[in-house]
């Protein structure tokens, strides 16, 4: 219940721009000009904010035609952006901030066959790499539109979220808008219908199977300010641990896992307080008063 609440306040943080309707215009205030840390589309109407993953793919895009010492202060932002809120909260953004994790959570509620489709270890990492190196940084790096700026690979061809906050929302308010439709936006419809489906039977599939952001916040799990721990001389191998871990993990082996979405599930679910949420510089993992 806490989550849900921290998650619902965090989803209108992240939109709380309610003009939209009257002015039929996205937001362009100086709160546009920050990144908010969860996975939010800069052109959803009642977005205050700009994404990151979105900010990130303009820049690389702008540097194909513009000097780097113009994108040199936007590059240092952006990279302090990922390092503090990774450093900080690492995937605690994906469990408890994230507006498309709300609606994931929001969507498998839907009464339908569960089944946990995760990919191989291997092949989820390899994919979830693939996302990021392809589509957020070589595509617009490498592939350019008309006027030399680069394609935003992840936002124009993949983006879930953006379909669905941006895309849809703006046609429904600004009914001209349906005059420019084309077969890219019902690709891209096609996209979000099958990732609905697939998170409908199987909690958070595009978290833990796609998204890029939720990998660069993954990276620092191990690391961040706030992270798990464990301390084995209270576990007794119960399991409940890992028989309640949405992603699948196995908490007493993968603990600040990159897969780990920060739920805090396991912490509630011990009987015996063996796993807890720990703040502070990096330490082991796993207590140092205890060994395997």
């Amino acid at each position: 219940m806490k989550r849900r609440v921290v998650q619902s306040i965090s989803f209108f943080l992240h939109n709380g721009y309610l003009g939209f309707p009257f002015t039929k215009n996205l937001y362009t205030g100086p709160l546009k000009g920050l990144c908010a840390p969860g996975l939010n589309c800069y052109s959803c109407p009642a977005s205050l904010f700009s994404c990151p993953l979105g900010v990130l793919q303009n820049l690389l895009s702008a540097s194909r035609v513009l000097n780097w010492q113009v994108l040199l202060g936007p590059f240092l932002y952006v990279l302090g952006f990922f390092l503090i809120f990774g450093l900080t909260l690492g995937r605690f953004i994906c469990g408890w901030v994230c507006p498309f994790g709300l609606f994931q959570d929001l969507i498998y509620k839907i009464p339908f066959f569960k089944i946990r489709l995760s990919l191989p270890k291997r092949s989820q990492k390899y994919l979830k790499h693939l996302m990021l190196i392809g589509l957020v940084f070589f595509i617009p790096l490498f592939l350019g539109d008309e006027i030399g700026y680069g394609i935003l690979g992840f936002c124009k061809y993949l983006c879930p979220a953006g379909t669905l906050e941006a895309g849809y929302l703006n046609i429904i308010i600004s009914s001209e808008l349906w005059d420019y439709i084309g077969k890219l936006f019902y690709l891209k419809s096609a996209i979000l219908l099958v990732f609905v489906f697939f998170v409908v039977i199987d909690y958070r599939f595009f978290c833990k199977n796609v998204c890029p952001l939720g990998l660069i916040y993954g990276l620092f799990n191990k690391v961040s300010f706030l992270r798990l721990n464990v301390n084995l001389n209270r576990c007794t191998h119960c399991k409940a641990c890992e028989k309640i871990c949405p992603v699948g993990l196995n908490p007493l082996e993968e603990i600040n896992s990159v897969e780990c979405i920060r739920c805090l599930n396991c912490v509630k679910i011990c009987p015996h307080k063996a796993i807890y949420l720990e703040k502070g510089i990096y330490q082991n993992a796993i207590s140092s008063s205890c060994s395997k």
